[in-house]
């Protein structure tokens, strides 16, 4: 085979980007199934996979900068000029295609997509192209984002931005799986899937505690004794909450249907806020209720 740095035309300090790159523009160019109509494109296309299959590899490429190894992979020192007429023996017994077998690793390999790989056979895989790998990554995304099923941008270390469709009641950890939008195969065939790892973000209000949300509202210590109304947030908007006179702040109020996907409920725990840098009369009147009206919490 020819210089495989020649045959993908790039330089020798080529990075493996730039190496994936130059097959992906000439496998495209010399796909057989792209050009149907010219008998020499298959033996082009088989050269341009050969020679990535060599340079991709990063222990194959440094032996053959070393000159380990010649472009067809195969050790230097050995000839293997007669291997084509059933394993041609040299002197010594020594079978050149044993030799080649053992290098390789056996003479067919197992790759991805169930393909089988020649070494023999001029560098084309047999059987379908391997597919392309899977894309895996983490999306972020919020309550609100989830409670809606809403549809959120990703994007792709490429620059490539995708539109995630959620769907309805999507578990933290749940995989959405978009066919086609992984790693383009380095072998013709079809694209690998992206694969997309749920993560809620952490939210300025509420807790999850499985389907139901907690929240804590801050309420007046006038409002803890008198009662009231006051706003408390939901996935869905503000809604009133009626705080009963004398409430019992050790207890959540729960409002049914608010949590998430509204099959969980929103656990409100009230908690009393005092003015900011004290009040001269409400410390008079708790002294006085200190030293006239004692009492003790829960009983």
């Amino acid at each position: 085979m020819t210089d495989p740095y020649k045959v993908l035309k790039i330089n020798k300090s080529a990075t493996e980007k730039e190496v994936k790159s130059a097959f992906r523009k000439l496998a495209k160019a010399y796909h057989p199934d792209q050009n149907q109509d010219d008998p020499s494109a298959q033996a082009k296309f088989a050269e341009v996979n050969s020679a990535y299959e060599l340079l991709s590899n990063k222990e194959k490429r440094g032996q053959f900068d070393r000159g380990e190894i010649d472009a067809a992979g195969n050790p230097k020192g050995f000839d293997f000029s007669g291997m084509g007429g059933g394993g041609a023996r040299r002197a010594g017994g020594i079978n050149p295609e044993d030799i080649l077998k053992e290098f390789m690793g056996g003479a067919r390999g197992q790759r991805a997509g169930g393909a089988q790989w020649d070494p023999f056979g001029g560098g084309m895989p047999r059987g379908a192209p391997a597919k392309g790998k899977d894309f895996m990554a983490q999306v972020l995304v919020t309550l609100e984002q989830a409670h809606e099923a809403q549809t959120v941008p990703m994007k792709l270390t490429s620059g490539r931005v995708l539109q995630v469709q959620l769907p309805k009641n999507i578990e933290e950890g749940q995989q959405v799986r978009l066919a086609g939008q992984g790693q383009p195969s380095p072998t013709g065939g079809t694209p690998g899937d992206a694969v997309l790892s749920i993560k809620f973000k952490r939210h300025k209000h509420f807790r999850r505690d499985g389907k139901d949300l907690r929240v804590d509202v801050p309420i007046t210590l006038y409002d803890a004794v008198l009662g009231a109304k006051v706003r408390v947030p939901t996935l869905g908007g503000h809604v009133e909450l009626n705080i009963p006179p004398g409430v019992n702040t050790t207890k959540a109020l729960r409002l049914k249907g608010k949590g998430l996907y509204a099959k969980g409920d929103l656990l409100a725990s009230l908690r009393i806020v005092l003015p900011k840098g004290g009040d001269a009369d409400l410390e008079s009147l708790m002294r006085f209720w200190r030293e006239q009206k004692t009492y003790k919490p829960g009983e």
